[in-house]
Parts: structure tokens; sequence; C-alpha cells
């Protein structure tokens, strides 16, 4: 069991070898949950949830029912309920899915995730791409990773510009749909 503090937060997680940063949280994702701004009426989808402690972490600070948690992988969804129950959270959509494959809902207000960036960059280009679309006008989409320049480039081509900011070895990407409009 992973008993983890975030912005005076505290929650537990239990979780598996198989699933990302399994022993602890990732220190990306909770430089990514530090710069994201979470208000109470965003409507929320963490990609790539893994065992859930995006998601989870959202749902403290935003209405549950608003929020839709996703993974390819069957496990991490098993892990990402069993997480909520354990954090004593109701309400939030967990969907096993391809990116967005299995998701109906295209009003999101922000979008976060932490994709495979080890990989070859087809699922964070889908990710990116796909997140476009499923925000609203002035929706946002955060991002981690450890590298710059493609993430900079694909971010500008679909959202017309970003933010980022640097943490020790971390990026975080903001883009926001219609860009132009939000000062980016």
């Amino acid at each position: 069991m992973i008993v983890q503090s975030i912005s005076g937060i505290d929650l537990k997680f239990e979780t598996d070898s198989r699933l990302f940063s399994y022993k602890s949280a990732d220190k990306g994702t909770l430089f990514m949950l530090e710069k994201a701004d979470i208000k109470n009426d965003d409507v929320i989808l963490d990609i790539g949830c893994g065992y859930g402690l995006v998601g989870i972490y959202c749902a403290k600070k935003a209405d549950p029912r608003n929020i839709t948690m996703t993974d390819i992988d069957p496990s991490a969804v098993e892990y990402a309920r069993k997480n909520l129950a354990n954090n004593g959270i109701t309400g939030v959509t967990v969907i096993e899915s391809d990116a967005y494959k299995n998701v109906e809902r295209s009003d999101y207000t922000v979008i976060l995730s932490n994709p495979p960036y080890h990989a070859d960059f087809s699922v964070p280009k889908a990710f990116i791409e796909g997140g476009y679309r499923r925000l609203i006008p002035g929706g946002r989409m955060y991002m981690v990773t450890k590298r710059l320049e493609w993430y900079k480039r694909k971010f500008i081509s679909v959202f017309g510009g970003v933010r980022i900011i640097r943490c020790e070895d971390y990026y975080i990407f903001m883009g926001i749909r219609n860009a132009e409009k939000y000062g980016i």
C-alpha cells in the first residue's frame, strides 16, 4: 500500500508490480498535479490512469461525477476501481479504453496524462490529438514527460501554442483549446 499526501490531501493506493510507478508516486505526476489548476466544477479526464493516482486526487478537488479515468490495461482499471473504494470515492467513471476509443464524452475542461514516453510517440500523439477534440473551448490539457522538443512541437501543432514548466528533469505541458483566445 502506498500512502501519498498531495497538496495536503492524503491518499492510499494498492498497486501491482505490473503497473507504472507501483512502489511510489511518480515525481513527474506529482509535479503535474501541483501545477494543474483543478476547480470544483471541472469535467476531468485522466487518460492512462494506471492505478488511479491522478483521477483520485482530482476527485478530492472536483465533483467525482465529472471525472473519467481510462486505461488500456484491464489490471490498471481494476486497481483504479479498488483505489477509488480505498479512498471512499464514488461516482467516478472508470473505463477500459485504448486512448479515447471507448470514451463517449467530449465536454472535458481538463485532461491530464503522464504517457509512456519511453515507447514510440504513437501513444502521446493519439492522446494529444484526441484530447484537443475532447476539450471544450478554453479546456486545458496537461501532460508530463522527460522529453521536450517532440512534445513542444506536437502541442504547438495541435493546440496552436503551449505553456511549458520545467520541474527538475520533467516538463509539464499545458495546451488550451482555442489557445489564441486565451493568451498562449
